[in-house]
């Protein structure tokens, strides 16, 4: 098939894509169904799986991270901590960033681990990686054909989420406290869940960023471990 040919083919599909949104359709007949769904591509639909998966991987981090730091939730009168992450979750991007300091993705991270700062460290961390996340990809929460992601910015986005673990397990105060308590490495009990939450995290970036490189043929420059591991890359 010709370039001209899959053109016309993907517009004439859009077009009847945006027929079928503006038209009513009879309850029960349309068996789940979407013609949207016709010009996505496997690796498209793949894409928009792990953007649902992340945004709950998220909402789970952030719960875990206020149930192990309460001061940061009860301060707003919250009657229970998942209370706030949905109230969280339901803020848009502009509202959020007046809660840290105008700071997003990487520079919101950095804010949770300075030491003059007196905001909620575990939003701006939480909503740093979210919005790093989400521009890794562009900016999109769903993928079509011609969309097209940088590998590049995949992978620096899972090296990002490796120096954050590695932050929340060093990075101290001037008083020697952590900035946020998250693994428990001390005592009878060991808990090791947020490095869990985390691997599935990083993992789902490094899965992106090996397809896109391999589906485009495009290389992705590894960084030293070394290097990943103290500093924020940008993306």
């Amino acid at each position: 098939m010709t370039g001209f040919k899959r053109i016309y083919l993907l517009v004439s599909l859009l077009l009847l894509v945006g027929c079928q949104q503006s038209s009513p359709v009879e309850s029960g007949n349309d068996n789940g169904f979407q013609l949207s769904h016709v010009v996505k591509t496997d690796i498209d639909m793949l894409f928009d799986h792990q953007v649902a998966v992340t945004d709950g991987l998220l909402r789970e981090l952030m719960l875990k991270l206020y149930l192990r730091n309460p001061g940061y939730w009860r301060g707003d009168r919250f009657v229970i901590a998942r209370n706030k992450v949905e109230f969280i979750f339901r803020l848009n991007e502009a509202d959020l960033m007046r809660k840290t300091a105008g700071r997003r993705s990487i520079d919101a991270m950095q804010l949770a681990f300075e030491d003059g700062y007196t905001g909620d460290r575990v939003l701006a961390l939480v909503f740093g990686l979210k919005s790093m996340i989400l521009d890794s990809y562009n900016g999109r929460t769903s993928f079509f054909i011609l969309h097209q992601l940088d590998p590049q910015k995949l992978y620096n986005a899972a090296r990002n989420l490796e120096v954050a673990v590695w932050k929340l397990s060093n990075d101290r105060m001037l008083n020697g406290e952590l900035f946020l308590i998250s693994n428990e490495l001390e005592g009878p009990l060991k808990n090791l869940s947020f490095e869990r939450l985390f691997g599935k995290l990083i993992a789902t970036q490094d899965l992106s960023a090996q397809i896109v490189a391999d589906s485009t043929n495009r290389t992705i420059k590894n960084v030293l471990q070394g290097v990943a591991r103290y500093v924020f890359l940008p993306l």
